[in-house]
């Protein structure tokens, strides 16, 4: 079924879980997130983040995805990443996705609220769940000229305050596009953040975060967790040594069936870490 972040999120919390929100490309990643979320009995998230955004018009993902998620057994949340501007979220609106991010996290804190509680009210117009991001998250690619700013308490609990948002995405130590598990995640902070604010919480570039991490951050009061690189890794490297040891094979579907194999268990094994299974 097609449910949007806010009661799922909930339910994530009360039983100290933490969904997990998969960037998906296509129907065989979404395909292996939603079988894994229904043998779980959990709810699934697919996500579009910006690369996926800009290599295709949202329309088609939200059709193949929408879909996908009425015809599921499983609570499946579709997703907007980072969406850059109202335009861009109204679009994904359109396009039948039931949840949208609006980063404006490199904006002064004013700003980004002023813009956030305008899309917030067709967001609510619309029953589609709304996620913002307070502080900035950084990139590990030093070509990417984003500068990371570790989250204030003050100031998720004035975003919330003043906007309504139904979920808010922090900067503790997380890193967008990590390939390694190096980062070091503040608790101090996320605990200053959990203790002054009931709005949920989001982790960004979790592939970078260490498992025993991850399995301790199910206590923070965070409802959704952002994982797209740990999949593309599998897919990639699974893929590239299928054709190495299969250099005559041309067919698409007999590419991909290996690869999403190990896209499947890392899918599995982020669930668990997460409380699910």
């Amino acid at each position: 079924m097609l449910v949007n972040l806010k009661g799922i999120m909930k339910d994530a919390i009360d039983s100290n879980r933490i969904i997990p929100a998969f960037n998906v490309f296509g129907y065989e990643d979404a395909k292996m997130v939603i079988e894994v979320a229904e043998c779980l009995n959990a709810p699934a998230i697919l996500m579009t983040n910006r690369d996926a955004a800009n290599f295709m018009d949202v329309k088609y993902y939200g059709a193949l995805f929408g879909k996908m998620a009425v015809e599921s057994s499983a609570p499946v949340c579709v997703h907007l990443d980072h969406g850059k501007s109202k335009s861009e979220i109204a679009a994904a609106i359109q396009a039948n996705y039931s949840s949208v991010m609006y980063d404006g996290s490199s904006l002064p804190l004013e700003e980004n609220i002023k813009i956030s509680k305008e899309i917030n009210e067709f967001c609510e117009a619309c029953n589609v769940s709304f996620e913002v991001e307070v502080g900035c998250v950084g990139y590990s690619n030093p070509n990417i000229k984003v500068k990371e700013k570790l989250t204030k308490p003050e100031e998720v609990k004035e975003m919330h305050k003043k906007t309504g948002v139904d979920c808010i995405a922090v900067a503790v130590g997380n890193v967008h596009k990590m390939q390694e598990q190096k980062g070091v995640i503040d608790f101090d902070r996320l605990t200053d953040i959990k203790n002054s604010n009931s709005v949920p919480l989001v982790i960004h570039g979790s592939t970078g975060i260490s498992d025993d991490q991850i399995s301790r951050m199910r206590y923070y009061g965070i409802g959704k967790m952002n994982i797209g690189t740990a999949l593309r890794m599998a897919f990639g490297n699974t893929l590239r040594d299928y054709l190495q040891d299969n250099p005559n094979s041309f067919d698409r579907i007999e590419f991909v069936q290996k690869p999403m194999e190990e896209v499947r268990k890392i899918i599995e094994e982020k669930y668990r870490l997460l409380g699910w299974g």
